[in-house]
C-alpha cells in the first residue's frame, strides 16, 4: 500500500489499534479503505479522526450529493489519488454529474445546473483559494443551509483535507486502485 509506513499486521495490533479497527469495521464504512491504515500507527489519532470522519461523511445535514461534491473538490485541490478514486463513484451514485466531476478533476469551473451544487463549489473553492469565504458566499450559504450546516461544511472540508494530506504524505492508494486520476 505504501513504502513510507511500516507494514501493518492486524495480528500484532495493540489493544488500542484493535479497538479502532473494530469500530471502523463495524461502523457505516465497513472497510479500512483510505487513510485508516496510515493513522493506525497512531491509534489515538486514528480513533479521533475516524469518529470525526463518520460525522463529517454521514451527519453534516447536507444531502449526500453535496457532501460528496465537497469531497471531490477537496480531492482535486490536493490531487489526492485515493480520495478521488474512492469518492468519485460514490459522488456519481449520489447524483453529482459526471461532467461536473470531470471539470473539477481537471481544474475547471463546472457549469452547474443546480444552484446548491454551485454554492458548495464556490464555498469550498473560496475557502481553499483565499483561506476565507467572502461575505456574499457566506451569507448565501447560511441563508440556504443555516449556521449549523455551514459549520459542519467547514468541518467536512477540513476533515477531507486531513485525509488528503495523509494519503499524499504517505503515498497511499485505495484498495484495488490501478489508475491515477491526477498526473504525478
Amino acid at each position: 500500500m505504501t513504502d513510507r509506513l511500516p507494514h501493518f499486521d492486524a495480528s500484532y495490533a495493540t489493544p488500542e489499534q484493535k479497538a479502532v479497527l473494530e469500530e471502523i469495521l463495524s461502523g457505516p464504512r465497513g472497510n479500512l479503505n483510505g487513510p485508516f491504515l496510515g493513522w493506525i500507527h497512531s491509534p489515538e489519532l486514528a480513533q479521533q479522526a475516524q469518529r470525526l470522519g463518520a460525522f463529517c461523511r454521514y451527519h453534516t445535514g447536507l444531502p449526500l450529493r453535496l457532501s460528496e461534491l465537497a469531497i471531490l473538490v477537496t480531492a482535486a485541490r490536493w490531487q489526492a489519488q485515493a480520495e478521488w478514486y474512492i469518492h468519485y463513484p460514490i459522488a456519481l451514485e449520489a447524483g453529482v454529474s459526471p461532467h461536473d466531476a470531470e471539470a473539477i478533476r481537471v481544474g475547471q469551473v463546472p457549469a452547474f445546473s443546480d444552484p446548491d451544487d454551485a454554492l458548495i463549489y464556490t464555498f469550498a473553492t473560496e475557502l481553499y483559494d483565499a483561506r476565507r469565504v467572502s461575505d456574499p458566499t457566506y451569507a448565501a450559504t447560511v441563508a440556504r443551509f443555516g449556521h449549523k450546516v455551514t459549520i459542519n461544511l467547514v468541518g467536512l472540508l477540513g476533515y477531507y483535507a486531513l485525509v488528503a494530506m495523509t494519503l499524499n504524505v504517505f503515498d497511499m492508494r485505495a484498495h484495488g486502485q490501478d489508475t491515477l486520476p491526477f498526473a504525478e
